[in-house]
Parts: structure tokens; sequence; C-alpha cells
């Protein structure tokens, strides 16, 4: 096959990234091609996407496997969104696609692309890219540090000795991990501005104000609503004829909702806004789980207007949400 499709402002594609093939699919043109994901598969498919001039290519988010094609991607400015793999299963169910192959499911991402009207990624900043990588380097070390300290429940002596030899190495390379995105955020003037708003609300510090840094890249350039369904705290309604169903959340960025929860914990204790709002909601009979959530919402939609309109908090910034 030569080419994915002739140039056309109308062109969709969809790519199902795996460890070591892209799986691709266009639409209208109904093309399907697969490329290997190394650095020489890459620069092929890039080439041919150049070429093609799609409106939209999609990928869903895969743990980093797409990582080196993003990049190339916002090198050479072809649009590309990365997807939430959930929404793309309801989306290929509501359609009647059962079945799952690599080839139909490149095929489902570009119906996806040509259907959802959805907006490009923007490019981050190479501090950005770098404060990402450190945030994730974190999170790996913290989860070998939770299981090998999991494995101390029923170690004998010997292997005790061995899991707390492994556990000192993992402290100490986090210790120099917390150096470094500390070290990033300041060598950098908008993150270290940024991080000094965030910080400024109390019960906001230093872990959700990094977090929100590297996974919330869109913290004070979106509205309300949209922050709230990218973290995943904004209510959806279940209504259907006279029944009026429960208010639920769904979705977003699981890190960042952990570290934005116990912001918001510590936030319903030192936080006079936020500890007024959560009582509030206690006294009017929302469950405590309920009003946590609403806090978490309030304070996302709160430091969205802080970032975006340079200011840090006071009391009186409680009215942007």
């Amino acid at each position: 096959m030569q080419g994915l499709s002739a140039m056309t402002s109308e062109l969709f594609v969809g790519i199902d990234v795996s460890k070591d093939t892209f799986d691709v699919a266009t639409v209208p043109a109904s093309t399907h091609r697969t490329f290997s994901n190394d650095g020489r598969g890459i620069s092929a498919l890039v080439r041919e996407l150049s070429k093609s001039g799609p409106q939209l290519v999609v990928m869903e988010a895969t743990g980093g496997y797409q990582c080196a094609l993003e990049t190339k991607l916002w090198e050479r400015e072809v649009p590309f969104a990365v997807v939430n793999p959930k929404r793309v299963r309801d989306f290929a169910r509501g359609l009647g696609w059962i079945a799952k192959t690599d080839r139909i499911d490149a095929a489902i991402l570009a119906d996806y692309a040509r259907k959802a009207e959805l907006e490009p990624s923007v490019r981050p900043s190479e501090a950005v890219v770098h404060l990402k990588e450190l945030v994730t380097r974190r999170r790996q070390l913290q989860k070998m540090v939770r299981q090998e300290s999991n494995h101390l429940e029923l170690a004998t002596p010997a292997m005790a000795r061995s899991i707390n030899k492994v556990l000192k190495c993992f402290e100490k390379e986090l210790a120099t991990i917390n150096k470094q995105i500390d070290a990033a955020i300041k060598a950098d003037e908008t993150l270290h501005e940024k991080a000094r708003i965030m910080r400024s609300m109390p019960g906001v510090g230093r872990v959700f104000a990094f977090t929100a840094l590297a996974d919330l890249d869109e913290l004070g350039r979106v509205c309300r609503e949209v922050i709230a369904a990218l973290v995943g705290v904004a209510p959806y309604n279940r209504d259907s004829g006279r029944s009026e169903g429960k208010r639920f959340c769904c979705g977003g960025r699981a890190e960042l909702r952990k570290v934005l929860y116990m912001a918001a914990l510590s936030a319903t204790r030192h936080n006079r806004v936020i500890r007024d709002f959560y009582h509030r909601l206690l006294g009017n009979g929302k469950p405590p789980m309920v009003a946590l959530v609403a806090c978490m919402r309030k304070m996302l939609v709160i430091l969205n207007a802080m970032i975006r309109d340079g200011k840090q908090w006071s009391p009186n910034t409680a009215h942007y949400a």
C-alpha cells in the first residue's frame, strides 16, 4: 500500500499502540497499515502522516508506549489527541463493535476521531516534559517501596535484611528525585510562579503542586467544567423520565485525583473557606465522601481561576467556585 491516503482535509487517523507495533487505520479512506514501535517505524509513520495531512490523529493512552510518537508528531506539527481508552470502548459498544483486535481498534479510533469533535493536544514545554519524567519516576519508586514494605510482613530475618537494603536504596533514590523535582520547578519561571500561586492556598502542599504541574498542563487554560472533568470530579446526571438518579463522577486523571483528595482533607481542617463549605454540606445531609469530592472540585476550580488570573489565594477567591 503506497501511503496512508491521498491528502484530504477530511482524513481522520486512528492508531492502536502496543509495545512493538502501531496499527494505523484511516477514515473515510478505510486503509490499514502496521509500523514497528521503534525509531525507524516512528519516522516512517510520521513521514506518511505528514504527507497525508490528516485533520486529526487519535490514539489511546497506553502507559507510555505512545510518548516517542507524540514527540515526533509535535515536531512535524501533525494534529493529534490522546484519549481515554474507556471512552473509546464505550463508543465502540454503542456502535455494536464487540470484537477486539489491533486492526479493529485502530478503525474504531479513526471513527472516534471523526465523530467525537476532539481538540488536538497542545505541546507542553520542555520544562514540563522533564518534570513529567521526574514525577513518573517518583511514582515508580514509591510503588516499589510499597511492594518491598509489604514483603516485610512475612519475611524471615535473612529476607528482611535483604529487603531493608533494597528499601534504603529506593529511599535514597526517592530523596534524589524529590530534589530534582524541586530544582526543575525552581529553574523554570512559569512553573515556579504557578507552584507559588497554588501553594498560597491553605491545604495545597508541595506534592499536589508538582503533580498538578506535571499532569494538568491545562490548569488555567480551560473553563471550570472542563478542568473538573479532566480530573474526574465533575458530577454527571443519571436521570430518566420521572426518575432522578444520584449524580456520579467517573474517569479523569487518577494519580492527580489521589493527591487532590489528600489536599482536600487538609483543606477541610486548615482552609476556612473549604472547611465551612464542607461542614455546610454535611449539615445539609450530604454523606462525608460526597461532601469531600465537592470540596475537591471547589478547590480545583478556584486553583484554575487563580492560575488563569495570576493571583494568589485570598478568601475572596471563593466566589470563583
